[in-house]
């Protein structure tokens, strides 16, 4: 059979209840939920490292965190880097793939390919490398229409505030990033599959939709945030000053134009999309596609006083994941719903296994492609994340859940917590000290003691968790060896 083409749509910063297809009343999206309709919906989809560095490097790598040694972005982490031993466009590139990627990639140094044949970005304004310009900018600048810069609406990269985008919508970058994709696919190499990854900067702050589509939810009633029994610890009202603020209580007005930014960017988002999937029948290629949309992470919204990601709380954690299989791979047994707990990881071994290309041994991650048919496979019992030291001691956590129960670890405080998501999908109640659940928090206690025990880091003695007030910051020693490994390289 003919391998099919590859498209992979990731937004940033998009948590799952944001999406029709995942049961949110308010909000239109209508092209992600036709996609969902003809595919499968993973209800039960984790980030691992809910932060933007640390969820792409395990995507394009499909190793677990411990093993890509990017714990987090916070102390004592490093970037992405190189020295991969083998990296999803990389694979497909060797089977004979054209490989493009358009949007925010999060490469260290930006212009690296890691197995793209080409690449054209958006990285948010972010400058790691020297003298590099995104081409996102470099078009912005050379295109805009009078005297005015990218960030001139004032809104910080990771601000709560929110308001409309300052300039022609043309010029925004959710438009941006499909019009490349166009325009590199149609610059392809036609004799070969290929392979797009079209990666999105939004909805991650600032909250700027285009004018049209902040006004859509602007007096709209939306969900409010969840705010548990447990989250006045987050009420803080010097850190809820800060224009970037990670955690604190705003104004309910704020509250509601930030959600109506975040809102409004998603559908904006999803009506691009669905220019992207007109694109892929004009050229005749969509029935011989495999399309997968996902994010990298969540972001909190203010749920429990809490904002932006690196929580092991479903706002954060929790993404949206959907794959809909080519036509010659689709039959009646396709399932609608997966509810097995899967993770970034095994992005790139399912779309390995659904083009026919081996995965490699260093691959962490498992193939869903037996999930979506609906065969009766075994299955990994729960999913492990985590998040290093970052905004403060009571951020570090350690999380493990199965999509039904989830047990959160603080090491840096000591502290646990147990959540039944089927009956409480906000987090509100924290069963951790009740009595009738003892039981069950011992049970997934000793779950995250069995993940952390191999690594020998100072994590757990004798069956149990050791707290890890005032120790230096947990760091892999497989990011060490990746990079020298790579630099030796050079």
């Amino acid at each position: 059979m003919k391998r099919p083409n590859i498209v992979l749509v990731m937004t940033d910063q998009h948590r799952s209840d944001t999406l029709g297809c995942y049961g949110n009343p308010v909000i239109e999206t209508p092209n992600l939920d036709w996609l969902a309709q003809e595919g499968t919906v993973f209800t039960s989809a984790y980030s691992c490292t809910p932060s933007c560095v640390p969820a792409r490097t395990s995507l394009i790598s499909g190793m677990d965190p411990w093993h890509t040694g990017v714990l987090g972005t916070g102390r004592g982490q490093g970037r992405m880097g190189g020295g991969f031993p083998h990296t999803l466009p990389g694979e497909l590139a060797a089977a004979g793939y054209y490989t493009l990627g358009v949007g925010k990639m999060n490469f260290d140094p930006q212009r690296a390919l890691n197995g793209f044949h080409r690449t054209s970005l958006d990285e948010q304004g972010k400058v790691e490398s020297p003298g590099f310009v995104s081409d996102y900018i470099a078009w912005f600048e050379k295109n805009k229409t009078g005297d005015y810069g990218m960030t001139d609406h004032g809104i910080d990269w990771n601000s709560w505030m929110s308001r409309p985008f300052h300039a022609p919508e043309f010029l925004h970058p959710v438009n941006w990033t499909v019009n490349e994709s166009i325009r590199l696919l149609e610059k392809r190499d036609p004799t070969k599959p290929f392979f797009l990854k079209t990666s999105f900067s939004r909805p991650h702050s600032p909250y700027d939709p285009a004018p049209y589509y902040f006004d859509l939810y602007r007096d709209k009633t939306l969900p409010a945030p969840y705010i548990g029994d447990w989250a006045a610890v987050h009420d803080q009202p010097k850190d809820a000053q800060k224009p970037d603020a990670w955690r604190g209580k705003r104004k309910d007005e704020e509250v509601n134009r930030a959600r109506a930014g975040y809102y409004g960017l998603i559908q904006q988002i999803d009506q691009q999309i669905g220019r992207l999937f007109m694109h892929l029948k004009k050229i005749g290629v969509w029935e011989h596609t495999v399309v997968i949309f996902t994010s990298d992470h969540g972001d909190m919204l203010g749920d429990h006083y809490l904002w932006r990601k690196t929580h092991g709380y479903e706002g954060s954690a929790h993404i949206p994941l959907i794959v809909r299989l080519p036509k010659a791979m689709r039959s009646a047994a396709i399932a609608e719903h997966v509810a097995s707990p899967v993770c970034l990881q095994d992005i790139m071994p399912t779309i390995l296994d659904a083009a026919s290309v081996p995965i490699p041994e260093t691959v962490d991650g498992r193939s869903a492609l037996p999930l979506i048919r609906g065969e009766q496979t075994p299955w990994r019992e729960f999913v492990h994340g985590e998040h290093s030291l970052c905004y403060s001691e009571e951020q570090e956590m350690q999380y493990v859940t199965d999509g039904q129960w989830k047990y959160i670890w603080f090491p840096r405080l000591g502290t646990e917590q147990l959540f039944d998501l089927r009956a409480d999908p906000g987090e509100c109640r924290d069963l951790s000290r009740e009595a009738d659940y003892a039981a069950a928090l011992a049970s997934w206690r000793e779950r995250l003691v069995r993940v952390l025990e191999p690594r020998d880091a100072g994590l757990t003695e004798g069956g149990k968790l050791i707290a890890q007030k005032d120790r230096p910051p947990l760091v892999s020693p497989h990011y060490k060896e990746r990079i020298d490994r790579w630099k030796a390289t050079l």
